[in-house]
């Protein structure tokens, strides 16, 4: 069970967003500043990979899961297109694969591997190592549905356990309102929202994981967080939707709820 998983479409801009969500990791667990650059910079380029080859130069779901483990992270990028795998060349021991990197992936991971999910496309598998000055948080064991992105705008995260929605809920939305071309100011309402969010909703998981899906579009956002204990969806929150959210619902899925909300600033 990974602690955070990225569902999105292999667009470049989306590189970008995995890099935040990886500074949110690194933030949790009080890894340095150049070993966040290395790791960062390793999974840039197997991400570019699936941006640039996997499905022909089109659009196509990718995948970024990211497990914290005793002395690192173990980090797959994943596609469902043609991927590309090593070539050996017969008269060395060295692999090469045209376009992505893969000498600057091998000097900057621990241990890369390539595989086959499910017989399609290609895993890129990287194991980094990072001294943790804070402890490792751990998902509380269960198991996550596994699920494609639906493409387009729309970007599903999940993020196991609570200690990391405070971390990586409120980058993502900043960098997703300055993309959907937020105002400065929007930018910063939006970074006040996310940090209250991230605040209340990791102490009101209903589950082991959160569920964070965003869709975007010219001055919006909409969020749907779930699952939510059933009754808690606006505690402690309720003023700051009220003077940040152009509006907002709550809404009950099974034994759960789901916060629905939309940032939107005026044309």
């Amino acid at each position: 069970m990974p602690n955070l998983r990225l569902s999105l479409e292999n667009r470049p801009e989306n590189v970008l967003l995995v890099r935040r969500a990886l500074g949110g990791v690194a933030e949790t667990l009080g890894v340095d500043a150049l070993t966040l650059n290395d790791i960062s910079t390793a999974v840039s380029e197997a991400c570019n990979n699936v941006v640039q080859h996997a499905y022909g130069g089109g659009p196509g779901p990718m995948e970024v899961e990211v497990y914290v483990e005793p002395d690192g992270l173990r980090v797959i990028v994943r596609d469902h297109g043609s991927g590309i795998r090593p070539r050996f060349d017969a008269g060395t021991s060295e692999q090469a694969i045209g376009g992505i990197g893969l000498p600057l992936m091998l000097a900057l991971a621990s241990r890369v591997e390539f595989g086959d999910p499910e017989g399609e496309g290609t895993e890129v598998r990287l194991e980094f190592e990072a001294a943790h000055s804070q402890a490792a948080p751990m998902p509380e064991g269960g198991s996550w549905t596994r699920r494609v992105a639906s493409g387009g705008e729309e970007i599903v995260i999940d993020i196991a356990p609570a200690a990391l929605v405070r971390t990586v809920l409120p980058r993502v939305v900043c960098a997703l309102a300055a993309r959907a071309r937020f105002s400065i100011d929007g930018i910063a309402d939006a970074q006040v929202l996310a940090d209250s969010l991230a605040v209340h909703t990791g102490s009101v998981i209903s589950a082991t994981h959160l569920s964070l899906a965003i869709s975007l579009e010219q001055r919006a956002l909409d969020l749907r967080i779930s699952p939510i204990l059933t009754g808690h969806a606006l505690d402690g929150v309720g003023s700051v939707l009220d003077r940040l959210a152009e509006r907002y619902t709550v809404t009950p899925d099974g034994t759960s709820d789901v916060l629905a909300v939309r940032l939107a600033e005026s044309r």
